[in-house]
């Protein structure tokens, strides 16, 4: 029952993303994230540098601007991890039919594409 339910929370941030990202004009592209292991390192960087502007006492224009910067790059990484956690959503979804039906190379196969992927959000 859970995976259902995450899948489609997940669905619906990524679909609000790509909402968002219409209705405004990009000006800065932010740096992409063309893998999840790219997503994931760019995610936790960005994040450590938006943490220590955020907790300046006092936020300059240029600051604001930084930060402005930093989020097409946070929108970028989120946008993968997004597409990557649906895709692992698939391949668990047939891990667990192939258990079921007694399926060892739907099993297998979608396990280790399932673990690969996992094993990158959290090692």
């Amino acid at each position: 029952m859970k995976q259902p339910i995450t899948a489609l929370l997940l669905a619906g941030l990524l679909a609000t993303t790509a909402v968002q990202a219409e209705e405004r004009t990009d000006h800065f592209e932010g740096e992409t994230s063309a893998t999840l292991e790219q997503a994931v390192s760019n995610f936790s960087a960005t994040n450590r540098q938006l943490a220590e502007l955020l907790a300046q006492p006092e936020l300059e224009p240029s600051d604001l601007g930084t930060i402005h910067e930093l989020t097409y790059t946070l929108e970028n990484a989120l946008e993968k991890i997004n597409e990557e956690v649906a895709d692992m959503a698939i391949a668990l979804e047939e891990v667990h039919q192939g258990s079921e039906t007694g399926d060892v190379e739907l099993v297998r196969a979608n396990g280790e594409t399932y673990l690969g992927a996992a094993q990158t959000l959290v090692p």
